[in-house]
């Protein structure tokens, strides 16, 4: 069968304990129900008490006694995660958000920007009628999901950071108010007074205390952050103040500490004094962008220029913090001056205003307001700069497609500079409420057909290539992948076309110098580029892409070139686990005409005697080996050994059971008990797997140990086993012994 499986002081006046078969307050040692920090009560005798902290280490500095606990408290947020291969977005239901404005939500995509957003005004967006403490929603799929717990009045925030797995396609989240972070101890000796002052400033919840002889609980939540941080006067770019929901009142978060600590990298934007000095200076910024503050009416405009360009310089110099990062340095800026009168009259700009210009001098965006209010959108983390990228990838293609002396070489640049834009989020869109002071983006209109063909012209035309070109490389994996020029110009899902394994043909006639050339070309100075695998790029955009056709009526055409990519890609001795893997997977899922798995079959039982059937050693020892020659990258390098073993005796088993349920498969039963009995060898005495290896041997003639087996699938059955499955298996067994099987 298959298997579808406080402060310190108020510590002591907060103090309640639980018992659980004693009748009586026994003496002893009780340790701390809450989550975070553990503290063990002792119950002395003469009625006698000691509050104890964890120990740990300490360091003495001076007049000052430094404390380092031992166990680092647990994390707040608790979270679960499911799984889906077929997923396209993330679901998240964030429980019991009572306190929702307290609470911000961040997603990461690699090493790029934290997009954060308070939980209050997604919960708005999807629930306006507010009848809910649960908010749920969906996300785009990223790398790393960021959570905040912000206090009253914003002082201290702790903020989680969680890695994401490949495949999570719902994240459940709810936050323990109970639990207590790392006690903050530290000490100051006074030789005057002979004292030592200890003191502790963050600690404010209520404590429980349980008896150290009873069993403790177990922990609810098995998924750790990657890091957490309590982070006074916590904020973001475009952070509002925060709301308190009991009092209505607002907070200012957003306040800077009085005393920072100095950046130790001096950055200093170079500021040009004229137009045409400025627009020369970002040219050859490649990936910088102009903004010319427009402010001639304001009496003050050059104070508040200066003003600006200071702060901003600090804060970049505190992102890049120990030298030059070109990733942060996104902007020039100059002030107009009533010399650009012309210009600014040609360009129809206003007066105030704020301008973006790319390297070329096109203006890509503008707002009517002046440049310090913008001040928020022009740091590392603000998603302008994205925004800024996709309005100027989209125009400087149709300018180049429209340009009859452009090159081959241009029209590549122009489809790649598109298609390695970052998606965006969903809950980015913009908003119906407009506000006449934000930025109004230059709108590119592009003809979708002409678009494509000009892109089948592309891949046709290179199809002689004698070497790969890695730009066109990289756009080909971004299109097949449903991540390039179609999915940014028109936001398509689309269905694999021709020209799409054109393309993937051209991948596989150059794999041997594309894998050559890609580490160096992802290192390419200045740029920013990632090419994997590509039998696993490939293979994965295969596999995408059987999702996306589901409910597409073009997806039957598509199948024969699906099975041929993968067989040119065996053939080739590119085939790898993951390759392999995606290929049952479509296999599986496409029948023959006849109805049955023929063809998936027959591709198993060549993977299966090559790498998995042993006539002699260990099953177990073969697997290993497979394992540790995995890409480091791939999912089941990710999640361990057990679930790559897991995943072999599922597959065999899955093989296995689909001779059995299917008549029109019956020439493979000898060969499905070996892959049958081999998912056993892997995971013994499993209930799904000997009820499958059971009808096998019925069907093969070998009734009576049929029944030997079944009686072991009946045995080995436990309550994780579906009641429904668990009656099948049970009824399964009576059939054989009755002969009605």
């Amino acid at each position: 069968m298959r298997n579808y499986i406080g402060s310190f002081l108020a510590f002591f006046c907060l103090i309640s304990v639980s018992f659980s078969q004693t009748k009586t307050i026994e003496k002893g040692s009780y340790l701390s129900t809450n989550k975070g920090q553990k503290i063990k009560l002792n119950l002395l005798e003469d009625n006698k008490y000691e509050l104890v902290f964890y120990s740990g280490n300490y360091q003495v500095k001076g007049d000052s006694l430094l404390f380092t606990p031992s166990a680092k408290s647990e994390n707040g947020f608790e979270l679960a995660f499911k799984n889906d291969k077929k997923a396209k977005k993330i679901k998240i239901k964030f429980s019991d958000a009572v306190y929702y404005y307290s609470f911000y939500v961040g997603t990461q995509k690699g090493s790029g920007n934290v997009q954060y957003q308070r939980l209050s005004d997604i919960k708005d967006k999807v629930n306006p009628q507010g009848d809910k403490i649960d908010v749920d929603f969906e996300i785009e799929k990223a790398d790393f999901l960021y959570l905040v717990y912000e206090q009253y009045g914003g002082d201290d925030s702790k903020v989680s950071k969680f890695a994401l797995p490949k495949d999570v396609s719902e994240v459940t989240i709810k936050y323990n108010l109970d639990a207590i972070g790392d006690l903050n101890i530290s000490g100051f000796y006074d030789p005057k007074t002979n004292e030592l002052m200890i003191s502790e400033q963050s600690g404010k919840s209520p404590l429980v205390f349980r008896n150290a002889k009873d069993v403790q609980p177990e922990k609810t939540s098995q998924i750790t952050p990657l890091e957490n941080k309590t982070i006074p006067n916590w904020t973001y770019p475009g952070k509002e103040p925060l709301v308190n929901d009991d009092f209505g009142t607002a907070v200012d978060s957003t306040v800077v500490e009085t005393d920072p600590l100095p950046a130790t990298y001096d950055f200093k934007l170079k500021i040009e004094n004229n137009l045409k000095s400025a627009l020369s200076s970002n040219k050859s910024a490649k990936n910088k962008f102009l903004v010319v503050a427009v402010d001639s009416k304001n009496t003050s405009a050059k104070a508040d220029f200066d003003t600006f360009i200071k702060d901003q310089e600090t804060q970049i110099g505190y992102t890049m913090y120990d030298s030059y990062h070109p990733e942060y340095d996104m902007y020039n800026f100059y002030l107009a001056t009533a010399d650009d009168k012309k210009w600014l009259k040609t360009n129809k700009i206003t007066d105030p205003s704020v301008v973006i210009l790319n390297n070329n001098g096109d203006v890509l965006a503008v707002a009517n307001s002046n440049l310090t209010e913008k001040q928020y959108q022009f740091n590392y983390y603000d998603g302008l700069y994205k925004k800024l990228q996709r309005t100027e990838g989209f125009s400087a293609f149709s300018k180049t497609v429209k340009n009859k002396k452009a090159t081959d070489a241009d029209i590549i640049q122009a489809f790649n500079k598109v298609a390695v834009l970052e998606a965006t989020y969903e809950y980015e869109t913009e908003s119906n409420d407009e506000n006449p002071t934000d930025f109004k983006f230059v709108n590119t209109a592009l003809d979708k057909k002409e678009v494509n063909q000009i892109w089948k012209n592309l891949i046709t035309a290179h199809q002689k290539d004698t070497k790969p070109n890695m730009y066109l490389v990289e756009t080909i994996l971004k299109e097949i992948k449903n991540q390039g020029f179609s999915k940014q110009f028109f936001k398509d899902d689309k269905v694999l076309n021709d020209t799409d394994f054109l393309s993937i043909d051209y991948l596989i006639k150059h794999y041997d110098a594309i894998d050559a050339e890609r580490a160096a070309f992802n290192a390419k100075e200045g740029e920013t580029h990632l090419i994997g695998s590509l039998n696993t790029e490939i293979s994965a955009a295969l596999q995408q892409n059987k999702y996306v056709t589901e409910n597409d009526i073009a997806a039957d055409k598509n199948e024969g070139k699906t099975i041929s990519v993968y067989k040119k890609l065996i053939a080739g001795g590119k085939g790898n686990f993951e390759a392999y893997q995606n290929y049952f997977t479509f296999l599986e899922e496409a029948q023959d005409k006849d109805g049955s798995n023929t063809t998936y079959l027959k591709e198993f039982s060549t993977y299966f005697n090559v790498n998995l059937a042993t006539d002699k050693g260990s099953v177990i020892e073969k697997l290993d080996d497979m394992f540790t020659s995995l890409d480091p990258s791939s999912d089941y390098s990710y999640n361990g050994w057990n679930s790559f073993k897991e995943y072999h005796s599922n597959l065999a088993n899955s093989a296995a059971w689909t001779v059995v349920s299917k008549p029109g498969n019956s020439s493979f039963i000898k060969s499905a008990i070996t892959w049958s009995e081999y998912s056993l060898v892997v995971a013994k005495n499993n209930p799904y797997y000997l009820d499958t290896l059971a009808q096998l041997y019925y069907k093969d003639g070998q009734k009576q140990k049929a029944i030997e087996t079944q009686t072991l699938a009946v045995k080995y059955l436990t309550a994780e086993v579906e009641e429904e499955t668990a009656i099948e298996i049970k009824e399964t067994l009576s059939k054989m012994q009755n002969g009605t099987y």
